[in-house]
Formats: structure tokens, sequence, C-alpha cells
């Protein structure tokens, strides 16, 4: 009989009504009625082609035929119950990898993680720098995001979405905001009066250029508070909405994970 094809449900009812010798109390360990019991075992018995109980004046009692393998079977369900706990192990393991964007993880996360620590001192992460890291080939628990959404994946909004302008002068634009200044859905990529005189790779260097004055840019808003906690208030400009925000993410399986609800409720202030 192919693997695929072993009758798993009915074989954990053949177990328990042997354990108890009866349906009724088999029905009520696992929570069904004693007719649904009867039909397990009615249909393991078709499929196997022998008897598995008897009735007699005393009760029921197993053949000859089940004897022989009920042995093999509970020591079957504790290999089973052995590969559960070994893959639920990684669930209550104390290491974290995380996916982030460098300067979110500056601005915001970092501390939050710190403070996490602090009050589990157990805790281990690793730390991948770039936001769209493959949860797979990574082995991620979590990533931040800079998008307008959770997509396919679970998520949580870390901020609201808004804009802040920041800096003077030419505009500075990043992979999150590529052509600042204009209609970023109708911007033509290749026509050279829509890109930005100034180029850098992500939001922390936006923020960093206009600091350094060379120009002016839009970055996610909970950017521009460090500058404000900097002392630098007069660099920061007009806060508006915008589609985007930071979202931490995770595929449904890890969501749910004890140690990953531990580290979103700790980080974000949730239940």
């Amino acid at each position: 009989m192919k693997r695929t094809h072993l009758p798993l449900n009915a074989l954990r009812v053949f177990d328990a009504a042997a354990r108890h010798l009866s349906f009724t109390r088999a029905a009520d360990e696992l929570a069904v009625t004693p007719a649904a019991v009867g039909q397990q075992i009615r249909a393991l018995e078709d499929l196997l082609g022998v008897v598995l109980f008897r009735r007699t004046s005393k009760g029921l009692e197993l053949t000859e035929e089940a004897g022989s393998g009920l042995a093999a079977l509970r020591t079957g369900f504790l290999h089973f119950e052995d590969a559960v706990q070994t893959m639920q192990a990684g669930q209550s393991s104390h290491v974290y990898t995380i996916a982030a964007p460098r300067e979110f993880f500056a601005a915001w996360l970092a501390p939050r993680l710190a403070a996490f620590r602090a009050a589990n001192p157990q805790v281990r992460y690793v730390i991948v720098d770039g936001e769209m890291t493959d949860f797979t080939e990574a082995n991620l628990d979590l990533a931040v995001r800079w998008t307008d959404g959770p997509g396919d994946l679970e998520g949580i909004a870390l901020a609201p979405a808004e804009w802040a302008e920041i800096g003077a002068g030419d505009w500075i634009g990043w992979p999150g905001d590529p052509f600042p200044g204009t209609e970023g859905e109708t911007a033509d990529k290749d026509s050279e009066e829509d890109k930005p005189p100034i180029s850098v790779s992500d939001a922390g260097q936006a923020v960093a250029a206009a600091v350094a004055g060379l120009g002016r840019a839009r970055v996610p808003a909970l950017l521009a508070e460090g500058l404000v906690g900097q002392g630098r208030k007069d660099l920061v400009h007009t806060v508006t909405p915008c589609r985007r925000g930071y979202w931490l993410v995770a595929p449904l399986p890890q969501w749910r994970q004890k140690k990953v609800r531990a580290l979103v409720s700790a980080i974000t202030g949730t239940d």
C-alpha cells in the first residue's frame, strides 16, 4: 500500500477503539459519534480484508490479526508525534531572521528589537538587508517592506502611509520614489526631463543626500522624524499621504508561529 493511500484517520480510530475496547469510549476520546467509529472500523476492515473486532458476551475483543499489527501501529504513531515535535521545534526557537531596509532598521526597528531582547535575553537575531528578500531562500521569519499593502502575505502597517519632503533644491530620486515632482505613474522612464538630476539607491541615501545639501527628496515620513529628533526640523517641509507605507509581513505559516506573534506584538504594541 502506498504511503499516500494509508488510511491514517481510520487507523487512529482503530487505535483508540483497541485501547478502550469500546466504540463509545473511543468516540468520546475522538469527539465523534459511536456510529462514526463503527463506520471507520468497517471501512478499514474492508480495505485490509480482515476482521479487527469480535463482539462477545464480555464486550469487544481484538482478533488475532488486529493484535498482530497493533504494536507496530502504535510505534508508528509515536514516530509521527516525534516528527511533529521536531517540526515545531523551529517555531519555539529563539532565533529570528528578519529582512528590512537598512534605513528603516536604523531609524525604527533596531531600538524595538533591542527592547524585546532586553526582556528576552535568550533571543538571537539575524538581520538581512533588503526588503524584497525571498522568504524561502533566506529562511526568513519576518520582513519589513515599503509597499502599498501586504499583498498575498499576512502583515501589519508599522506607520502611516505618508511622504515627508525634506531638503531644498533639485529633486533626489530613489527606487521608492524614482520620479519625484512628477506624476510617477505617467512618468516616462526614458525621458531625460522626467528623470531627477540626482538618483540614489535607497531612502536612507536620499535622506543623507538632502541633509548634505544635494537637493530635496520625498521620503517616508517615519524617516523624517529622525531629523526632527536630531534638531534638523528646518529640513522637513510638507507631510502628505501616499500609497505606500512600511509593512511588517510574513507568509501565513510564519505569521501564526508563537515566536513570531510574540515579536510582532512587542514591537507594534498590539495584542
